[in-house]
C-alpha cells in the first residue's frame, strides 16, 4: 500500500510511502516466518520514452508470533528491489531487477537477478498482462534457493 502524490514531480519522479505487512500465511515452516510483522515501505520511479526504472524498499520487524510457534527468533528484514524495464509501442515489456533481502539477525543476504518478458493483451475490454522470466541467485545461503529458477505471472488490470 502506497500513499503518493496524484501527479509526478516536475522532473517526472513518481514516489510513494506506506506500510509493509508480514502475515503468517505459509502452509509449511520452510516457506514463512510464522510471525506478524510491520514496517515502512517506499517506491521511487521514473517513466520516460518506454523506460521505467527505480527502486522499491521496505523494512519489516516482527510484532507478534503465531500462537503455536513462540520459539522462533524475531524478524528484522530489509528488502531492496532496483528495477529497469522497457515497454515497446506494441506493449511488450523487457525487464531486469534484483530482489535483495537482508536478514539483520542472521546476517544473511539473498540476491536473485530476474530477467523477464511480458505482453499486455486484452480479453474483451479486460487488459491482462502475461509475464515470464528466469532468475539466477547471485548471493544465497543454506536456507535459500540456489542456481536457476523461473516464474510466470498473470496480472489482471482493472482500470477506471
Amino acid at each position: 500500500m502506497f500513499f503518493s502524490p496524484k501527479q509526478p514531480t516536475s522532473n517526472g519522479i513518481i514516489w510513494g510511502v506506506g506500510p509493509a505487512f508480514l502475515l503468517p500465511t505459509a502452509t509449511d515452516d520452510l516457506l514463512g516466518e510464522r510471525k506478524w510483522g510491520l514496517g515502512p515501505t517506499a517506491v521511487v520511479l521514473r517513466q520516460s520514452h518506454g523506460f521505467t526504472y527505480g527502486f522499491l524498499i521496505n523494512q519489516i520487524w516482527s510484532i507478534a508470533s503465531v500462537k503455536c510457534d513462540l520459539n522462533r527468533g524475531p524478524v528484522s528484514s530489509t528488502y531492496f528491489q532496483p528495477f529497469f524495464h522497457y515497454t515497446t509501442p506494441t506493449a511488450w515489456t523487457y525487464g531486469v531487477d534484483l530482489e535483495s533481502a537482508y536478514d539483520w539477525h542472521a546476517h544473511e543476504i539473498r540476491v536473485p537477478i530476474n530477467l523477464s518478458v511480458g505482453k499486455l493483451m486484452k480479453f474483451g475490454k479486460l487488459p491482462v498482462s502475461f509475464t515470464g522470466g528466469v532468475r539466477y541467485w547471485l548471493a544465497d545461503n543454506d536456507a535459500s534457493p540456489h542456481g536457476w529458477g523461473y516464474r510466470f505471472v498473470v496480472t489482471f488490470l482493472f482500470p477506471r
